[in-house]
């Protein structure tokens, strides 16, 4: 008999065999192959390593942002949102913002 932990994945309850990852939760889905998608051509996204290297399967677990959900193992009662968008990435060409001096 297979442990069974149960997350909630954006609003939704999923039963997870326990030792999965979040990502290899989402991949139970047929419709969570890809959880996210590319900022610049908005195609979808999801695991693309598998190990920990590259940050395709970012998600908000828990409250965290960015985790990756190939290196998080599934936890019953864990919290995944991945409809979340990650934080906004400075634009390098425009001049960054100086602290005001307090002196």
């Amino acid at each position: 008999m297979t442990d069974i932990v149960q997350i909630t994945v954006d609003g939704r309850p999923l039963d997870v065999p326990a030792g999965r990852t979040i990502a290899a939760a989402l991949m139970l889905e047929q419709q969570r192959m890809a959880w996210r998608t590319s900022r610049v051509t908005g195609r979808p996204r999801g695991v693309f390593c598998g190990i920990g290297v590259c940050f395709d399967c970012t998600a908000v677990i828990d409250g965290a942002h960015g985790l990756r959900t190939c290196l998080v193992e599934a936890a019953d009662g864990m919290v995944v949102e991945t409809s979340a968008q990650p934080p906004s990435i400075p634009d390098p060409s425009e001049p960054a913002q100086e602290a005001a001096d307090d002196t």
